[in-house]
């Protein structure tokens, strides 16, 4: 493996663990640990960390440590922004657009996701929503555009994240993507508003997960770690 290519799974391994919260906010990362458990040199590890410091999901205290960062609700609401954004222009050119194949496709993720919410498999759901949303975005020609997506939504995923667990969220959250799908083919906004509405949900479950995770967040600025420690990915 080549140190571009370990760095590169480096950084992937750690954003998800982040994203997921398995590495969760606050917690301390260690250089050596981590390259041991991922069976590269510590140079890739150092190269991903950098990386992940430039998408705000670690950062490096002189002295201290390298920490995950809390969850910034700025960065959440800037993430939402940017996806919406992107998302709502995607599908106004998809609308009306939708062809017999790629409408199959749909169905079958919103099939599967409706087996995901049965098992109560939650990383499946959001890995379906992902699939389902990149989709959309194929229909009018946009599939490209779901790079800058990806990357622009990291912090939004972070919170989503936490909020799949809530009572009746991976319910409401598949209702609301069979109404996006429907709306496709609807001569009406019935779509676009159903696609807006979902991408806010963040928002409305905010509270909930500060209340679960109150040391999970940060309003503005991330707050210096009360002490220098390490641990492993584990």
């Amino acid at each position: 493996m080549s140190e571009a290519t370990a760095r590169d799974t480096v950084q992937r391994v750690l954003r998800e663990r982040i994203v997921a919260s398995e590495l969760r906010p606050g917690a301390p990362l260690d250089e050596k640990s981590i390259a041991a458990e991922l069976g590269v040199s510590r140079t890739p590890v150092r190269e991903a960390i950098i990386r992940l410091g430039d998408e705000g999901l670690v950062r490096v205290y002189p002295r201290m440590g390298t920490f995950v960062t809390r969850i910034s609700l700025e960065r959440v609401s800037t993430s939402q922004f940017v996806r919406e954004a992107i998302e709502t222009a995607s599908y106004r050119e998809a609308a009306g657009r939708v062809e017999a194949g790629q409408r199959v496709v749909i169905d079958e993720i919103l099939r599967a996701q409706r087996d995901a919410v049965v098992a109560g498999d939650t990383h499946e759901f959001l890995a379906l929503d992902d699939e389902f949303h990149r989709t959309l975005m194929s229909v009018s020609g946009r599939e490209a555009a779901w790079a800058q997506v990806s990357a622009a939504k990291v912090h939004m995923d972070r919170a989503r994240t936490l909020s799949l667990p809530l009572p009746a969220v991976l319910e409401r959250l598949l209702e609301e993507h069979t109404r996006i799908a429907d709306g496709l083919s609807a001569d009406d906004d019935s779509g676009l508003d159903a696609l807006r509405h979902h991408l806010r949900a963040v928002f409305r479950d905010i509270g909930a997960i500060r209340a679960e995770h109150p040391d999970y967040f940060v309003d503005g600025a991330q707050p210096a770690p009360v002490r220098a420690v390490t641990t492993s990915l584990g």
